[in-house]
This record gives C-alpha cells, structure tokens and sequence, in this order.
C-alpha cells in the first residue's frame, strides 16, 4: 500500500486540529481540491479496532452534516426504514459494500459496519462519507442526506496547506 501523499495528510491535519490516525489515502475530494473524506486502515497502530472505513475531514462539511442532525433527519430516516421494505433492502446492501471494501485492507470479525447501518440511522457524518467515497446509488441515506446539504465548498477551501492554518472563511 502506497503512503498517503504528505500534503494531503497535512491539509487533513489541519482539517482536523490533529494528525490524523490510520490514514491510507484520499477517498474523496471536495470541489475546492482539498481531501474531504479519507479512507482509514481499520486498526489504529497500536491494534486498537477502527471500524470508520470512511471517515469525514472537512470542518464545513461536518458542521453542515451536523445541522442535518440537529433538525431532525436520523430519527425521520430511522422511521422510514422500519415502515419500507425496499428501504431496508438497500441499506442493508450499503451496509454490506461498507464491511466488505473494509474487508479488503483487514479484516474486523464481529465488527458490525458504521453509522447504524443496516438496523437504523445512527451517525449521518459515516453515511455521507460512504456516498462521497464509492459513488450514489449505494448508500440511500447518505445520498439523500447530501442532496439536502449547501454547497459548503463556495468560500473556498476550509483550510491552507500552505500556510500552513485554516483558509479564508474556515469554521474554527
């Protein structure tokens, strides 16, 4: 496995206020160029399980996945799941592309995947980094959830590698 690219992994850092952990490389980037969501081995060096295959980076993505939160959209996702058959099937189907790419770097035995899938809604930040990183059309509740989110990419990007400090418009 090829390391990450050294800036990458500095803009991430300073995404993240820290340097990241079990970071194998860039599984989306934002319209601004910088990564948005990084692919994570599923095991922290000291062997500690890390199941967020996908894990989300952008400061102003989040905090807009976090207003989604707020107002209400997991509970409403949850309850829709439990009245559609349909729904489940293809949540189901998410959850098992989610534990089956994680699979492909290592393997984390009764290790269920993330965000609630497939029994409920838990954490939307997991669902649309899955749907950033392999693409619509395999996570329904995190492809919903982005077609609700602004376009949090319009300032500019969320930080400045090269200054090495947040860019112009960052949320803190």
């Amino acid at each position: 496995m090829t390391a990450p690219d050294p800036r990458d992994v500095a803009a991430v850092g300073l995404q993240l206020g820290r340097t990241p952990r079990a970071m194998t490389g860039v599984a989306h980037r934002c319209p601004c160029s910088l990564p948005d969501v990084v692919e994570t081995r599923p095991r922290l060096d000291d062997g500690t399980p890390f199941p967020t295959l996908y894990y989300l980076t952008c400061p102003r993505l989040a905090s807009s996945i976090g207003t989604l939160e707020s107002e209400g959209l997991m509970k409403e996702q949850t309850a829709r799941l439990a009245d559609d058959p349909d729904l489940q099937a293809r949540y189901e189907a998410a959850a098992r592309d989610y534990v089956a790419r994680r699979d492909r770097i290592e393997v984390l035995r009764g290790v269920p995947a993330q965000g609630g899938m497939p029994a409920r809604v838990k954490c939307l930040h997991v669902l649309v980094a899955h749907s950033l990183a392999v693409g619509p059309g395999v996570n329904p509740f995190g492809d919903e959830a982005l077609e609700r989110l602004p376009e949090w990419w319009r300032r500019g990007p969320c930080v400045d590698p090269d200054a090495g400090e947040p860019g112009a418009g960052a949320q803190s």
